[in-house]
């Protein structure tokens, strides 16, 4: 396994109000917080895709910016760890989990998750139209690891938008299994999420 890692950093931050990536939590930029958990995984290399020093220029979508990242990766690179400049507060460790397992050998990838413990419900506008049965959900987190030619090859296949990679794996026949996420792996989504993270930074 040569791995390497992107972090994606690109995102115009729509519901935050502005770009995230160079917000800062404890001294550090949130992409930095991000590169440091794949540097700790025994990435190779770490490619960063956004307007930071050093990074590639990113895509209008972000599965665009991660094609952007995949393109970047040295020839010889053969599995690649895909990760969220807005998850700030996922470990090595973690990182190393999704690595453990993907080294298996026996799938395509692997993602980050945690059993949902909301009541979740399908609405049309402002109306409930039915209670969801939580048995069987996950929700994922980021980083995911991927056989670097499979997640090329769904990139590749269509041009519809995903909200992860593993989405695109899975829309083309890819497989995918999960390891457990970290509940303070928070996404840095509303400028309240910023606070918490700073209090829940090591």
């Amino acid at each position: 396994m040569n791995l390497y890692g992107i972090v994606v950093a690109a995102g115009r931050g729509e519901r935050f109000g502005s770009p995230k990536a160079d917000l800062v939590v404890q001294g550090l930029a949130l992409w930095q917080w991000a590169a440091a958990a794949l540097e700790g995984s025994g990435s190779a290399g770490v490619i960063v895709v956004g307007a930071v020093p050093g990074g590639v220029p990113g895509g209008a979508r972000r599965r665009d910016s991660v094609a952007a990242g995949l393109a970047a990766l040295p020839a010889d690179a053969t599995h690649v760890l895909i990760h969220d400049a807005a998850r700030p507060l996922a470990t090595a460790a973690l990182a190393e989990a999704v690595v453990a397992r993907l080294a298996v050998g026996d799938v395509d990838g692997v993602v980050p998750a945690l059993p949902v413990g909301d009541t979740i419900k399908r609405v049309e506008g402002e109306r409930v139209i039915e209670t969801v049965l939580r048995t069987g959900l996950v929700a994922v987190q980021t980083p995911q690891g991927f056989r670097l030619e499979v997640l090329r090859a769904a990139h590749a296949a269509d041009t519809d938008d995903a909200t992860d990679d593993a989405q695109l794996v899975e829309r083309h026949g890819g497989s995918v299994v999960y390891v457990p996420g970290e509940t303070t792996n928070l996404k840095i989504t509303y400028p309240e999420d910023l606070a918490v993270a700073e209090a829940l930074a090591p």
